[in-house]
C-alpha cells in the first residue's frame, strides 16, 4: 500500500507528471535494504521513500514481485515519476541525458544491484551524518542484522546472473562487524561483484586481509569532506588527515593494480565550500575517475541546518558559494567528461 503521508513528509508531490519518455532502470534492477529490513527499489530512500516490503517477514522474491513494487514501477513506465523526489534525485536534476543512460524501452525486471544499509556502524562521527559515533555491539541487534545478511546471501546464491553488491550506504563497511561477516561469506561466489562506499581510513589494512574483495571490486567510492587538514578533521570527526592521505595513495595504487573505478565524494557545506577547487585537484592527484560534489542533506543532526546549507539562496554566503561553484562548473569543461559531477548543486 502506498503511504501518501510518507511522500508528503519528504516534500514529494505524488500528483505530478514529469512526462518523461525515457525510463529510469533503478526500480527494475536495484533494491536497497536498510537495517530494519525495509526494501526500497532505488539507490536512495530519500529519492523514492516507499518501501516495497520487509525482509524480516517476507522473502526478497515476494517483495520484488509485490503489488507495491508493481505500483512504483508503473510510475516509471507511464513517464510520470510521481513517486520520485525530483528535488533531490541526482539523475532527475541532471539535465544531461547522455549521463543518465536511460532508454526508451522499459527495463527488464531483474535485480542487478543490491545496496546494503543494514548496519550504520562507523569509525567516524561526521557532523553532517550523525551526532555521535555508532558501533553496534548489542547482541540482539547484531543477531537481527546477521539474519538479514543471511537472507540476502541466500537470495544471491539462487541467482545465476551477475549481481553487484553495494556495501556501505549507511556506515563504513570496513569498520562494521556485520559487513565484514557479509563480505567474508559472499566474496567467493562466482556471480558477485562489489561496490564499496567508505570513508577510506581502513583501505590499506582491509586489502591486506581481503584481497579477493578488491579483485572483484567494480567501484570504490570514498567520502572526503575536506581538502585541508583543519577542514577534514573538523568534518570527518575522528579521522586523521595524514591517515586519509596515506589511504588515498593506497587507493591510487590498488586502482592501477585491479582496474576498478575510483570516485571521490564531497558533501558541500558552509565549512568546506571554499575548498571545492582544492578537492578537485586532490582527486586529480590521487587518480580518481570522478569527483562528486553533493549538496548537504538534512539528516536532523544539526540544530541549525540552515547555517550549513550554503546552497540555500537565503544563506548569507550563498553568492560566494555560487560564484565558486559556477567557476568550477565552467572549468569542468576542460576536464574529461563527467570528471566533475555536481547536479544537486543546482548551478
Amino acid at each position: 500500500m502506498i503511504n501518501k503521508r510518507l511522500f508528503e513528509w519528504h516534500g514529494i508531490d505524488t500528483t505530478k507528471n514529469l512526462g518523461l519518455a525515457t525510463f529510469c532502470p533503478r526500480p527494475y534492477d536495484t533494491v536497497l535494504i536498510d537495517k530494519m529490513g525495509s526494501c526500497y527499489l532505488c539507490e536512495c530512500t530519500s529519492w523514492l521513500p516507499q518501501s516495497a516490503g520487509n525482509l524480516h517477514i517476507q522473502s526478497l522474491e515476494n517483495i520484488l514481485n509485490s503489488s507495491v513494487a508493481g505500483e512504483l514501477q508503473n510510475s516509471i513506465a507511464d513517464g510520470s515519476y510521481r513517486y520520485c523526489n525530483n528535488k533531490q534525485c541526482s539523475y532527475l536534476l541532471d539535465t544531461r541525458e547522455e549521463t543518465k543512460q536511460w532508454k526508451t524501452v522499459l527495463p527488464v525486471k531483474q535485480i542487478k544491484n543490491i545496496r546494503l544499509a543494514i548496519d550504520d556502524s562507523c569509525n567516524l562521527s561526521c557532523p553532517s551524518c550523525r551526532t555521535h559515533q555508532i558501533f553496534e555491539r548489542d547482541k540482539f541487534q547484531l543477531r537481527k542484522r546477521y539474519r538479514l545478511a543471511d537472507k540476502i546471501i541466500e537470495y544471491v546464491k539462487k541467482q545465476s546472473h551477475t549481481i553487484n553488491i553495494h556495501v556501505g550506504s549507511d556506515g563504513d563497511p570496513f569498520a562494521s562487524l556485520i559487513y565484514r561477516y557479509f563480505v567474508k561469506a559472499i566474496k567467493d561466489l562466482p556471480n558477485v561483484r562489489f561496490t564499496i562506499q567508505t570513508n577510506g581510513l581502513l583501505i590499506k589494512k582491509m586489502h591486506q586481509r581481503h584481497q579477493t574483495l578488491f579483485e572483484k571490486l567494480d567501484i570504490l567510492n570514498l567520502s572526503i569532506d575536506g581538502a585541508t587538514k583543519p577542514t577534514y578533521e573538523s568534518l570527518r570527526r575522528g579521522g586523521s588527515y595524514e591517515k586519509i592521505i596515506e589511504n588515498l595513495e593506497s587507493a591510487k595504487e590498488l586502482k592501477q593494480k585491479y582496474g576498478f573505478e575510483f570516485i571521490l565524494h564531497f558533501v558541500v557545506q558552509a565549512e568546506n565550500y571554499r575548498e571545492m577547487p582544492a578537492i578537485v585537484s586532490l582527486a586529480e592527484k590521487y587518480g580518481a575517475d570522478r569527483i562528486w560534489l553533493n549538496k548537504i542533506t538534512n539528516w536532523n543532526t544539526f540544530k541549525d541546518f540552515e547555517s550549513k546549507n550554503v546552497a540555500d539562496p537565503a544563506h548569507p554566503e550563498h553568492q560566494l558559494y555560487r560564484n565558486i561553484a559556477s567557476q568550477l562548473k565552467e572549468k569542468s569543461k576542460t576536464y574529461v567528461p563527467r570528471f566533475i559531477e555536481m547536479p544537486t548543486l543546482n548551478i
